[in-house]
């Protein structure tokens, strides 16, 4: 067994992890007998304390981690910042988790995390099809008081904070049709997660609201890997039938978008009208400027880490289910 814990190690000693810590550092709280089976033990998996967890562990819980998807996108920067205008304000450290889009990355950070260095955490999900159990098996080992924002899992007992992607979406589309827009297209991810099933939820009942036909190939399937997106884009903007206009549901599709166009010299907005969800500060110098549907994502940071550290400071709301939902920011530009 590589990289064992101390969790570990005391569940297979059946001894709770304040004995086995107290053991691994000799107190005189502990027996004899019992430090010696911890010491044993230890040996046997070549168990190292981690002397930054230690040190940690001696400011009285004051640490939170935040797990996110990466720190490139604009809407997780600022994010940040608002998590850390509260934690700074309550004496919080904080700890900034990448899982760069993998899986296995979010996994090892939990698994790290679960050595007791914090009291809590934020989480943005990233993607993925296996499901959520993961912070399931997390939170049952550990019991730590969980925030979940943006990108949220479908597990009840946790409290999120999210915008209001259905509504927002909805109106977003609505707006591309009264533009003109006849064949308006989703971009979106190729992962089901429940922010991108609420975008598309409204972008399809904005449709039918509005008497346009809904078929598959009016949904753009987009990856992380952006020289792929391009050619996906690419080829159907080259058909004859192509979209005339586009919500990009990711900040990232919505700039490929305006590459593809100029590369096939299709005008934004005459013949494809174009807004994307993101929160750049650039969008209004783009040419032309992008109407945007932005995020609160300053607030969405902020209201997380309030909740979280109510939950930490307050024992019997550690268990909350709360849904904090927060208004998205449609910006009409020149682009539709």
């Amino acid at each position: 067994m590589n990289g064992i814990s101390m969790i570990q190690l005391a569940k297979e000693l059946g001894l709770s992890v304040s004995t086995v810590s107290k053991a691994l550092g000799d107190s005189h709280e502990i027996s004899a007998s019992t430090k010696k089976r911890v010491l044993e033990l230890a040996k046997k998996y070549k168990y190292k304390p981690n002397p930054f967890a230690s040190n940690l562990r001696k400011k009285k819980g004051k640490q939170i981690a935040v797990i996110i998807p990466d720190i490139v996108n604009n809407f997780f920067a600022l994010a940040v910042d608002g998590i850390e205008s509260v934690t700074m304000s309550k004496h919080y450290d904080t700890f900034i988790y990448l899982t760069h889009e993998n899986l296995e990355r979010e996994k090892a950070v939990l698994e790290h995390l679960e050595s007791g260095l914090i009291s809590g955490l934020i989480i943005s999900v990233c993607t993925g099809r296996e499901g959520y159990a993961h912070f399931q098996e997390f939170y049952e080992t550990t019991r730590l008081p969980i925030v979940f924002f943006d990108r949220v899992p479908d597990l009840l007992q946790f409290p999120k904070v999210i915008a209001n992607n259905y509504e927002s979406s909805f109106d977003a589309t609505a707006r591309l049709i009264k533009a003109g827009s006849k064949r308006p297209a989703l971009i979106t991810t190729t992962e089901p997660m429940f922010t991108s099933m609420e975008r598309r939820r409204g972008y399809q009942d904005a449709l039918e609201k509005h008497g346009i036909v809904f078929t598959d190939e009016m949904i753009i399937h987009c990856t992380d890997d952006m020289a792929l997106n391009y050619s996906i884009l690419r080829k159907i903007f080259s058909q004859k039938k192509r979209p005339d206009g586009i919500f990009a549901s990711i900040e990232k599709y919505a700039i490929t978008s305006y590459e593809v166009c100029k590369d096939l010299k299709l005008s934004i907005p005459k013949d494809v009208k174009v807004i994307g969800m993101t929160n750049l500060r650039t969008a209004a110098l783009l040419n032309p400027s992008l109407s945007t549907l932005s995020q609160p994502a300053f607030d969405m940071g902020k209201e997380a880490a309030g909740l979280l550290i109510k939950m930490i400071e307050k024992k019997s709301y550690a268990a909350a289910n709360d849904i904090i939902v927060l208004p998205n920011e449609l910006t009409i530009r020149d682009s539709i």
